[in-house]
């Protein structure tokens, strides 16, 4: 044997050895910090009822669930990493220290990302939402061991549905020769194609919850920021609190008058607003003047440069493609990294890219927890069933995994997906592409235009005090009903 060839073969295999070291480190980190971000969360009391079978099933549940945020996380870092990742490659080509970040890297763990993204939506968080409900086959013994038999079989009837829908669908769509054979393959059609259609389902759910995002952002941020003054006394306003959360204590502790009839459940809710109110006017006042008066619009320009950044690439991505069909998204053939960067700034532009990425995944979470339909899901913490926390791994998979797809079609970035990511069908349709782009851009700056209008008029009328004024008294409605009432004119 040629010694050539041995060396050849030993050095993949050292590479092969590294690499998969280094993902079982990445990994073993992720899950960690989504172990301890889940038993943050989580009601206690699940973990440590009478019932050892209950404690038992609940435990496995939770190892599943933080199985899948790490995938979650680790979904949310790829796109970013790997931008990060061809920047370093690019300036330090010839660093010793930077062999072990290379395509072959990148490459597999965009595959890995993708298999454990399967993984977890098909199988895992179906097997854990029907492990913690079963109890077990009528007549059956009880045990953890029943509970798995009635699971796996209720896992089996949905993935046989699933398959029969996806099967009718592919035949209905696409009633070719070749299609029909390719029904029949599983591996490498029916997981692609289920998988693209959930990816589409993420990313017209972050075409949903990102614009609405942007916009919640401003106000969540402020929230959390002590707001400067502006024409208000805050002494004034803190004694007025002290002195409304004063009442209604003493109206709770039963000293008011005895023939009043009061909700207790409506009165300690309007006594938990004031003494919020309380103390978030006392952190204001005891900030300090930078504090004050430079962090907060510092904060709302960030965000605002941010955004408005965000709809002008988009805008600009339009633009590109009626020109250019190579700003499609697509699969990228060729991962040598460390070539070319992905940015026309250089490195200046991929960090904003990152940033930018990671922006517009912190508004799509803001987003989904604050619109209507899945406000119900916002974890509590120490108080969120393990049936809660099934449900909002499985949002933010969904989310997260739709993320590089999402930053790719918008143009954010010009890094072409690796791996599985590259092969869904419905990104090689052009009018998909540029519905999406200018739905989004639209969306964006109409929900920014009625954020503002609505907040500077607030805080128009609340820095003039005009909120403290009583309503206006309609003199004609009331004389109205006098004449009704007498059934006279005031004039007789």
């Amino acid at each position: 044997m040629d010694p050539d060839d041995v060396s050849v073969r030993e050095q993949l295999f050292h590479n092969r050895v590294r690499e998969s070291i280094i993902c079982c480190l990445l990994f073993l980190c992720l899950y960690i910090l989504s172990y301890t971000i889940i038993t943050r969360f989580k009601k206690n009391a699940d973990f440590s009822c009478d019932d050892s079978e209950d404690a038992t099933v609940n435990r496995i549940v939770l190892w599943l669930c933080t199985f899948t945020l790490a995938v979650s996380v680790g979904a949310v870092l790829l796109l970013p990493f790997s931008i990060l990742s061809n920047e370093i490659l690019l300036s330090f080509p010839e660093n010793y220290y930077m062999q072990w970040l290379n395509g072959s890297l990148i490459h597999g763990l965009w595959n890995l990302v993708f298999l454990f993204s399967n993984l977890s939506l098909v199988l895992l968080m179906p097997f854990a939402y029907f492990f913690t409900e079963s109890e077990g086959f009528a007549g059956s013994k009880k045990g953890v061991m029943a509970r798995v038999y009635e699971t796996s079989v209720m896992l089996l009837l949905l993935t046989l549905l699933v398959l029969g829908i996806v099967w009718v669908a592919s035949a209905i769509l696409d009633n070719s020769a070749a299609s029909r054979e390719s029904l029949y393959d599983l591996w490498d059609y029916y997981l692609p194609y289920l998988y693209s259609c959930i990816s589409l389902f993420g990313v017209l759910l972050l075409l949903v919850c990102t614009p609405f995002g942007l916009s919640r952002m401003f106000s969540v941020t402020g929230s959390l920021l002590v707001k400067p003054r502006l024409l208000e006394d805050l002494d004034e306003t803190l004694n007025c609190t002290v002195f409304e959360e004063a009442a209604l204590s003493a109206k709770m502790k039963g000293k008011a008058s005895c023939w009043i009839n009061v909700d207790m459940v409506a009165l300690k809710k309007q006594f938990l607003t004031i003494k919020a109110r309380r103390l978030a006017l006392e952190m204001r006042r005891k900030a300090s003047p930078w504090q004050r008066n430079l962090c907060y619009p510092l904060a709302m320009l960030l965000l605002l440069g941010l955004t408005g950044v965000s709809v002008l690439i988009v805008c600009f991505h339009v633009l590109e493609l009626l020109i250019d069909e190579a700003a499609m998204p697509r699969g990228m053939e060729d991962h040598h990294l460390g070539k070319a960067s992905f940015s026309v700034f250089g490195s200046f532009g991929a960090a904003v890219q990152v940033i930018l990425i990671f922006y517009l995944m912190v508004s799509s979470v803001v987003g989904f927890y604050s619109s209507p339909f899945f406000t119900r899901l916002l974890p509590r913490k120490q108080d969120t069933t393990m049936t809660k926390i099934i449900g909002n791994c499985v949002s933010l998979l969904v989310l997260s995994s739709a993320l590089p797809v999402f930053s790719r079609t918008l143009g954010i970035t010009r890094f072409d997906l690796l791996g599985d990511f590259g092969r869904f069908n419905w990104l090689r349709n052009f009018y998909i592409v540029f519905l999406y782009n200018m739905l989004f851009a639209g969306l964006t700056t109409m929900c920014l235009v009625n954020k503002f209008t609505w907040a500077v008029q607030a805080e128009l009328i609340r820095a003039f005090g005009l909120h403290k004024l009583p309503l206006p008294v309609s003199r004609s409605r009331n004389v109205g009903k006098s004449i009704t009432i007498s059934g006279s004119s005031p004039m007789q």
